[in-house]
């Protein structure tokens, strides 16, 4: 499948930047709760080659999943990367011995989180590193100049192409903005979490990416009974619904649903692909309100 005829087609976030809108987040390749190595690592490598072979080239990782396992499994799937695929990755948080997710925005911090994406993804230079300042969920309120400085430090140093954001505010996007530019933010949005609907147009309107997590929910899936009704009429999956509506909701929007199966992978390009007729998107639009 060539990457044109993926659903969405691609998206520009900068020159020499690319990529299909239908990515691929490798979070699940890890162990159970993102911790430790996966049951299976040859699926885990066999997910990813299959990524690439339909096409995609976007995928989104982090060296805090496993920790360092899931870029090492990108690694060994996909090194030496194909010149069309682009790896984005996060920094600002660190996973500790009970399996939490504690911040580390302190600039050493952040200079050992990117050291550690090059050695482990094998890259003399990161594609795009998003800067993760908010809750797990949510973003914190507050300025967040002293860590994107340090983030744009790296960048003036050249291990780092592109900036990015996740979990942030309206406010600290333009606080980033005014420190150095940015080509994607990426978010907790779905059909029924639509905090970022005006930070969605305002990206779209710059030519910003944003790339939504969680698109069903995450470790609370959705319990919309609209959702599943709209799905069953379409003869559709619940996670085909909530993808092709993203991909409609704005032209600025990438997505990297995860899955550790080839198969649910394959199901979610296809399904992303849906053609959702009015009526239903109205119902769907309920689902916020």
């Amino acid at each position: 499948m060539a990457a044109k005829t993926l659903p969405g087609g691609t998206f520009t976030l900068a020159d020499g930047l690319t990529v299909t809108r239908m990515g691929y987040g490798a979070m699940q390749l890890a162990g159970p709760h993102v911790f430790g190595p996966p049951a299976d690592r040859d699926a885990a490598v066999a997910v990813l080659r299959e990524a690439v072979r339909l096409g995609i080239t976007h995928i989104d990782t982090s060296d805090y999943y496993g920790p360092h396992v899931t870029n090492q499994i990108v690694k060994e799937a996909l090194h030496p990367y194909p010149d069309e695929l682009h790896i984005v990755t996060k920094v600002g948080a660190l996973r500790d011995a009970e399996g939490g997710w504690p911040q580390a925005l302190a600039p050493e911090q952040l200079r050992q989180a990117v050291n550690d994406n090059l050695e482990n993804l094998g890259l003399d230079v990161l594609d795009v590193v998003n800067l993760r300042v908010g809750g797990f969920d949510s973003p914190t309120p507050g300025s967040i100049a002293e860590p994107f400085t340090a983030l744009a430090q790296l960048q003036q140093e050249g291990l780092i192409k592109h900036l990015g954001l996740s979990t942030v505010s309206a406010e600290q996007v333009a606080e980033a903005q005014s420190i150095a530019p940015i080509v994607c933010v990426q978010n907790l949005y779905n059909l029924a979490r639509r905090d970022d609907d005006d930070l969605i147009d305002s990206l779209a309107a710059q030519g910003i990416a944003y790339v939504p997590y969680f698109p069903l929910g995450g470790f609370s899936p959705l319990q919309s009974d609209e959702l599943k009704s709209v799905a069953t009429r379409l003869d559709a999956t619940p996670m085909a619904v909530a993808l092709a509506w993203l991909l409609k909701r704005s032209p600025n929007i990438l997505l990297i649903p995860g899955t550790s199966s080839v198969a649910h992978l394959r199901e979610n390009v296809t399904g992303a692909a849906l053609s959702i007729p009015e009526d239903e998107l109205a119902e769907l639009a309920a689902i916020a309100s």
